[in-house]
């Protein structure tokens, strides 16, 4: 399946039913009066998320979404029928926004969730309406009202507890295989990953937590070179970032400043995002290697490193054990206080 995380599209709101001129014609009432019926109102344009979509793949061929007009007012104050509204689903961690203005419209997080973003027009009165002591006829009604149009841009944001980052090759697509029922492409070469991969990781009480793989960042990521400008803004939901570091690597420090250069230049919070350090394919590097590569990024960054294997699954559990202990402590600390 093609993994689409952009789409624009258009849409316009049903318009308003016309309200009408009409009077009664009854055999028993010689003054029947003005009987003009109002115009029913046009159907809105509705985003609700769902769980089952995983990508905006569907709007790739589908551009522009109408919903039906209001129904015209009827004889003997019959008021016309309202539009349907035009329901539009769209994947969960959705952000939409205003085209021509970048006004952020909704975020569109939790399942069920919707968003009006064009609201339909009012239907136009009829001569019912316009009846007074001064005018006991009037023989006028008003048209109905246009629905609003916009252009959407929606961009897709996806929703993971746990985000990996790394340079091309560090293994991330290898770890979340081994830690997950996830199957992604994996091959010895740069940029086999060419969209974001999820895993549900279980935890030790059962429960599943979603892990996001992040195709590689390069240097200069953040300006559009590489893939890593296209997947950098799903790391912005992800409340931890786990930093897979190749051991294997000419420079694995200078690997380790790269991604947290890249992660400063696009902003938005990454860079002081909650990390956790791994030190993969220890098993194709020697001890005092491995060993030394983990001082160096311990004394840089003062947080623990973990040696690790995807691979050969290596590490993993003391890995895990302090992810899970880390997502306990974010979900304390936003908490609101007691006190």
């Amino acid at each position: 399946m093609q993994f689409i995380d952009q789409a624009e599209v258009e849409v316009e709101a049903g318009k308003g039913g016309d309200g009408i001129v009409a009077f009664r014609r009854e055999k028993y009432v010689p003054a029947g009066g003005p009987a003009g019926g109002n115009g029913g109102c046009g159907g809105d344009v509705i985003l609700t998320a769902v769980e089952h979509l995983q990508t905006l793949l569907d709007f790739k061929y589908a551009h522009r979404f109408e919903a039906e007009n209001g129904g015209r007012g009827g004889p003997n104050n019959r008021t016309g029928a309202d539009g349907r509204d035009r329901v539009i689903q769209v994947p969960c961690g959705t952000m939409v926004y205003d085209a021509d203005t970048d006004e952020v419209l909704g975020d569109l997080v939790e399942p069920e969730q919707t968003l009006c973003v064009a609201k339909g027009g009012k239907g136009g009165l009829g001569n019912k309406h316009f009846l007074s002591n001064r005018n006991r006829a009037p023989e006028y009604a008003l048209p109905g009202l246009p629905g609003e149009q916009r252009r959407l841009r929606m961009e897709l944001k996806l929703l993971a507890e746990v985000g990996i980052i790394g340079l091309p090759n560090a293994g991330k697509s290898t770890l979340i295989a081994s830690l997950s029922a996830a199957r992604p492409k994996i091959a010895d070469y740069p940029f086999t990953t060419l969209v974001p991969n999820l895993g549900v990781v279980r935890k030790p009480n059962g429960d599943g937590t979603v892990f996001a793989d992040i195709p590689g960042l390069i240097e200069g990521a953040h300006l559009g070179t590489g893939l890593g400008h296209d997947f950098l803004r799903h790391i912005e939901r992800t409340r931890l970032l786990l930093h897979l570091i190749d051991a294997t690597a000419d420079d694995p420090i200078g690997n380790y400043h790269t991604i947290q250069q890249e992660l400063h230049a696009y902003g938005r919070g990454l860079a002081e995002r909650p990390q956790i350090l791994a030190l993969n394919k220890i098993d194709a590097v020697d001890s005092e290697t491995a060993e030394a590569l983990t001082i160096q990024l311990n004394q840089l960054t003062q947080v623990p490193v973990f040696q690790i294997s995807a691979v050969a699954q290596m590490g993993l559990d003391a890995l895990l054990s302090k992810i899970w202990q880390s997502l306990e402590q974010l979900t304390a600390s936003e908490l609101p206080s007691m006190a």
